[in-house]
């Protein structure tokens, strides 16, 4: 949706380096897997990685390098159809680098969004998973609608930088119907480059062409890494397949149990928690801190100043455009994915406070997909093409309205962002598959699922709301009292341990464990 602050983790990965159809079901199939029959699926011709596409992210235009190889597999696009037209799924890879005859397979990863690039985030990310590669070959992919899969595209760069700019929380008449006008415009671009698309990417389908790959991989079984918006496919996955579930983890967990409207009214409070964490270690550093204001309430306050000022007069942002009030909350959202992007977060709002701009702007555009050279990947397109697809929930106006009050109570920075971001679905010309996605996985193997209670973007609740709708046996709870998106990629030894354990030795976590960070 516009406003929503995508649960992606590879803007944690980015922090480390400084979303003409007729209404359709999406080739919904009642048949729950029968058409993935084994052998199904020829094996991928592995070769050497092209140089990203601008839809992944081109960024420096160089190809992963000489441990990866990329591969396409050609996907149903309509699995009621399973024999009609293909869409081309692009894959990448690094061998396992483990002894002879201690590989177990294939570890497939998603890395979240909706509508992130697997094939540019997992060599960027490989060095933490490094244990892992001893037993599987790392392999991830570009879901359908994304990066090089059959991308979504709905709007050029020029038109990205004047929609990503523009208010989304409009306060007159006026304002309301320049928004809504903006959406209009944006949902109009998604149909007439990619209309024909929109009704099939869906996270059904997504789910399905998990099961593809691992036959093409040759593996009985699917190892599987989902992380953030990754954990609801994989939940999927489980339920369609769950005989087919090999050794899983979840991480930074989405949860099944919530609509679109309280998926986003979750984030407003988790992103004002993570903030709350953030202003408390500003105050707890004292003069150290650049941020005016003697308690969390206060630097709270300073911030929505901020915003309200921005929103009556931009101010100088980078490259000549300008860092409007809509850029910065993004902005402060972007290095709250992250404990390592708090002092990016600090030296912005005190620099923004001073008139300049840049570097709110700068993590704003990492977070909707812009480069330094000003071209946007397909993450803002392909996350709402996918989010549209999912939900059946549509807004009017009116609706809107009335929901944003609860919204500022959850959040005063984040609130009016992501309630006005309801209206992303609105009109959209593709029904939505569900209220709330079905993970249920009776005879599922374990799969491992950790919540982080510092988590933003995935609050911690939804990690036990996966494990009890996976159901008895199936879901095994892990909790990480950490800071930022994720608890594996943060580096906590205790976490790594746990998880090394069950992918590469089968040891299941005890029920419940707990991983405290070393103070």
């Amino acid at each position: 949706m516009p406003n929503a602050l995508r649960v992606t983790a590879a803007a944690a990965t980015v922090l480390a380096l400084l979303s003409t159809g007729a209404c359709s079901d999406g080739g919904k199939d009642t048949t729950k897997g029968k058409e993935n029959a084994p052998g199904a699926q020829a094996a991928p011709s592995w070769k050497p990685c092209p140089p990203p596409s601008a839809a992944q992210g081109a960024g420096t235009g160089q190809p992963p390098g000489k441990d990866w190889e990329c591969a396409t597999l050609d996907v149903p696009l309509d699995y009621a159809k399973p024999g009609g037209e293909t869409l081309p799924l692009a894959l990448i890879r690094a061998k396992s680098t483990g002894p002879k005859g201690s590989r177990l397979g294939s570890l497939v990863f998603n890395f979240g969004g909706p509508g992130g690039s697997g094939i540019a985030a997992l060599p960027g990310a490989a060095k933490e998973y490094t244990a892992l590669r001893a037993r599987y070959d790392l392999v991830s992919f570009d879901p359908r609608g994304v990066g090089r899969s059959a991308p979504v595209l709905c709007e050029s760069d020029a038109q990205l930088d004047r929609y990503y700019a523009a208010d989304n929380t409009p306060e007159t008449p006026a304002q309301e119907q320049a928004y809504l006008a903006g959406i209009k415009t944006y949902r109009d671009g998604c149909v007439r480059n990619s209309g024909r698309l929109l009704p099939y990417v869906g996270t059904e389908n997504a789910a399905r062409d998990l099961d593809r790959l691992r036959q093409a991989l040759g593996d009985e079984k699917l190892h599987y890494f989902g992380i953030s918006y990754g954990t609801e496919l994989g939940g999927v996955y489980a339920h369609l397949f769950p005989k087919n579930v090999g050794r899983a983890v979840f991480d930074a967990v989405v949860d099944p149990t919530k609509t679109a409207e309280e998926g986003a009214l979750g984030q407003a409070k988790g992103f004002q928690l993570a903030l709350g964490n953030f202003e408390q270690d500003c105050v707890d550093r004292g003069d150290a801190c650049r941020l005016q204001g003697s308690t969390p309430k206060e630097i709270d306050a300073n911030i929505v100043k901020l915003q309200k000022a921005l929103a009556a007069k931009p101010i100088e942002g980078a490259g000549g455009r300008p860092l409007t009030a809509s850029a910065a909350t993004n902005g402060i959202a972007y290095a709250l994915y992250s404990k390592e992007g708090w002092p990016l977060l600090e030296q912005g709002l005190d620099e923004a406070e001073g008139g300049q701009g840049q570097l709110l702007l700068v993590m704003s555009d990492a977070l909707n997909g812009r480069d330094p050279k000003g071209t946007y990947n397909n993450i803002g397109a392909a996350n709402t093409a996918i989010n549209c697809a999912d939900s059946k929930e549509r807004f009017t106006l009116a609706q809107t309205k009335a929901k944003l009050p609860a919204f500022r109570a959850a959040s005063a920075v984040f609130g009016d962002f992501l309630g006005w971001g309801l209206l992303g679905c609105t009109d959209w010309p593709v029904k939505g598959a569900f209220d709330t996605p079905d993970v249920s996985a009776p005879g599922a193997a374990p799969i491992v699922v950790i919540g982080n209670t510092g988590d933003p973007a995935t609050p911690y609740e939804g990690a036990r709301k996966m494990v009890e709708r996976l159901g008895p046996g199936v879901g095994v709870e892990l909790t990480y009292k950490g800071e930022g998106h994720g608890a594996y990629n943060s580096g906590d030894p205790c976490v790594q341990k746990a998880v090394d354990a069950y992918l590469l030795d089968g040891k299941v976590p005890a029920a419940k464990a707990v991983c405290t960070p070393p103070v």
